[in-house]
């Protein structure tokens, strides 16, 4: 537990599994949901009780049902029986039991259908919480740029070597740079069976510089290995982002150091450098700065910049028992600049997530001028945007702030550079803290803490590992950032989906809760029956949950700002399109109740199915409205919804059943043409006051807030 292995794999294990975002709304929501389905439950429990009790109620005869101690037993029993029914069922059809199925079905959906997108989903939580993202945390290799290094810029002292002046390099500077890439390398060189091209392995910065020493400087790999002999080597280390090796010539009794690394860090180790005739130059502090300027030069122009420096020791210091490789007084070999090409779509993938109003952090190793270049040639950083405004910190300088400057600090920055894993952790925790719902994309082992932290963890397909994998939510099948915007897209589908079942199964909660308390208080008995209320929910919950979770992303959705950890779930403009839908579902309903049987001279058993079949198909054609719950045109891409409208075609049809031909089970009776047609016409106004009260403006301060009910910001 005392190694770097150890404690990050403690990290890891000590992170909880808490709740994402949309789930503690969800929590919050349906608390009160069930507090106001009891509290109606029971007050329509208790008056019913009441007005039977008292003699205020009567049988389908006219007669009074409870007349004291004339009344039988097994009466009572199954006036009150029925009774606790009606209550019950209220407090059945108040509770969305469909709101977890359409949770589910919108997430299994959208999962199938990232795969295709090259987005894995390991945890089906992960689709939601993307679209409640705020901040991106990416890498940079690999998912901002395309990981192809090339060697385009090499420069020997303070002169540059253009591609084809290698010939002109002095042959013992060639000799050490030779040693410098094939023996402080893991990558390999292979010759192909007909001998005249090579194939290189390892890492892109070690495929890059091999093949950049074979082509250019005329490498023998296979000599070098058999003149030389490898004493001991030290592995490249993310602190002092280099790698060394210490070799001696077969025959010789000296030994040569050789480092390989970052290129500002390695120049402060060297106190020579050779120019190309071979001399050996003293570096002062004014030709320190060239080679700064230099070094700038190229991370400017986004080149990934190492620098290869040697030193000769002797034998004898190294016969101690304990090898260590000298650090001090080296003698500057070269410089060589790789470039990494940005992804093609990685500019329009940043551009589109800051649109949405999403924050994308470039997160890298590489110095901060590098760093810098990129981001500003991806969009994360504007070319405006200079360094003092804190958009550009290095991985120290973030880490030795202070809790409160990082708190303050942390929003503005947009680039971070020689970050350590730790680091990115760090800017994980502290962007979490200030209420961020925060992805994080990385590929690498020392990546799985901040992966593991994140909400939504993102890690690479193709060049992660296996721990990075384990420890993400979602995998990124192609390493690219332009499919972190499309998870971003299917997310907010997924949030957006949710809302609507939202909007609509409320609107059936309000209305069936009203209607049903108002005639119980009123007329002392309940218009709509238990086996008609849960019929009601089983279709509605069911089928408008598995209608309306598989609408598909549209652009519309990257036009808005995320929703983080704080906006209702339940906005106002959801308020406004389910209260008016409720309003007017009562005011028909509640007409039907008391004067339906006068209006179109029907019987009570007519004048109840009536109510019945109203109810539903308002359902039917506000499911039209929840498609959409801010645009007028609700039949904006209708035609692509197949499945949309074929569940529709089925509710219709099995209500055409239910009325017709399931009287003794439903307790309805059979409508003629004409009163079918009422009840179409009155269901079909859902639709022209759907499109009315969308014009009328909503304010910005949650509803709830006004109400002072439950939790306003988590509701």
């Amino acid at each position: 537990m005392n190694t770097t292995w150890g404690e990050m794999m403690s990290t890891i294990s000590n992170v909880s599994n808490e709740q994402t975002p949309l789930q503690s709304r969800l929590n919050t929501l349906t608390s009160s949901i069930g507090k106001v389905g009891l509290l109606v439950a029971f007050m329509v429990l208790v008056v019913l009780l009441i007005r039977y009790f008292t003699g205020n109620t009567q049988d389908e005869n006219g007669n009074t049902e409870y007349n004291g101690s004339k009344t039988k037993a097994d009466d009572i029993i199954n006036s009150v029986v029925a009774i606790i029914a009606a209550a019950v069922t209220i407090v059945v059809v108040a509770i969305p039991e469909g709101l977890p199925l359409a949770v589910t079905l919108t997430l299994a959906y959208s999962m199938k259908r990232m795969m295709s997108d090259n987005a894995m989903v390991r945890k089906l939580s992960a689709c939601e919480t993307m679209g409640s993202a705020t901040t991106i945390c990416t890498d940079k290799t690999g998912t901002l740029t395309l990981n192809q290094m090339k060697v385009t810029k090499f420069w020997l002292g303070q002169d540059f070597v253009n591609e084809n002046g290698s010939s002109s390099l002095a042959s013992s500077v060639v000799e050490l740079l030779h040693q410098a890439v094939g023996l402080n390398t893991t990558g390999s060189v292979y010759k192909s069976i007909s001998g005249s091209e090579f194939e290189f392995s390892g890492s892109p910065t070690e495929k890059a510089i091999l093949s950049w020493a074979v082509l250019e400087l005329n490498l023998d790999m296979e000599g070098l290995k058999q003149g030389c002999e490898i004493v001991h080597v030290e592995a490249f280390n993310s602190t002092k982002k280099r790698s060394g090796v210490l070799m001696r010539k077969k025959g010789e009794n000296t030994t040569n150091v050789h480092w390989k690394g970052a290129a500002e860090m390695v120049l402060a180790m060297c106190s020579n450098y050779y120019d190309v005739s071979g001399n050996i130059k003293g570096l002062d502090d004014s030709e320190r700065k060239k080679f700064d300027q230099i070094i700038q030069g190229m991370a400017a122009s986004s080149l990934r910049c190492i620098a290869f420096a040697h030193k000769q020791v002797p034998e004898q210091e190294n016969e101690d028992g304990k090898i260590h490789l000298e650090e001090n007084c080296l003698t500057l070999l070269g410089l060589v600049g790789l470039k990494d090409p940005c992804r093609p779509g990685a500019k329009k993938a940043v551009e589109e997530c800051q649109y949405a109003g999403v924050n994308v952090k470039m997160i890298t190793g590489d110095n901060i001028f590098t760093a810098r270049a990129i981001a500003t040639e991806c969009g994360i950083l504007k070319p405006n945007q200079d360094m003092e405004s804190g958009a550009v910190v290095e991985g120290v300088e973030f880490r030795n702030y202070t809790p409160e400057e990082r708190m303050e600090k942390v929003d503005k920055i947009c680039v971070m550079a020689r970050s350590s894993p730790f680091d990115k952790l760090l800017m994980v925790q502290c962007l979490r803290q200030k209420g961020h719902v925060v992805a994080v994309t990385g590929d690498g082992t020392n990546d799985a803490p901040a992966l593991k932290e994140a909400d939504i963890g993102l890690s690479m397909g193709i060049q992660g590992t296996e721990v990075a994998k384990e420890s993400s939510d979602i995998v990124i099948l192609d390493d690219n950032f332009g499919s972190v915007a499309t998870v971003l897209r299917w997310g907010r589908c997924v949030y957006t989906n949710i809302q609507k079942f939202i909007q609509f199964q409320l609107t059936v909660n309000v209305a069936a809760l009203v209607i049903n308390f108002v005639a119980a208080v009123s007329a002392g008995e309940v218009p709509l029956s238990a086996v008609q209320l849960l019929w009601v929910n089983l279709i509605m919950d069911t089928l408008g949950a598995l209608a309306l979770a598989t609408e598909k992303p549209t652009k519309e959705l990257m036009e808005k700002p995320p929703v983080g950890r704080t906006k209702p779930l339940i906005t106002n403009v959801m308020w406004r399109n389910l209260l008016s839908q409720a309003a007017y579902q009562i005011a028909v309903l509640l007409t039907l109740q008391f004067k339906g049987e006068a209006i179109f001279n029907v019987s009570s058993k007519v004048n109840n199915t009536m109510i019945f079949n109203v109810f539903v198909l308002c359902q039917v054609f506000n499911e039209f409205n929840a498609r959409k719950l801010e645009k007028k045109n609700v039949f904006e891409g209708i035609h692509k919804s197949k499945l949309f409208l074929v569940i529709v075609g089925v509710t219709i049809v099995l209500q055409v059943v239910m009325v017709e031909f399931l009287k003794k089970f439903a307790d309805t009776e059979r409508l003629n043409w004409w009163q079918w047609g009422v009840c179409v016409g009155f269901a079909s106004v859902s639709w022209p006051i759907g499109w009315t009260v969308k014009w009328i403006p909503v304010p910005e301060k949650p509803f709830l807030s006004y109400l002072k009910l439950g939790n306003s910001k988590a509701v």
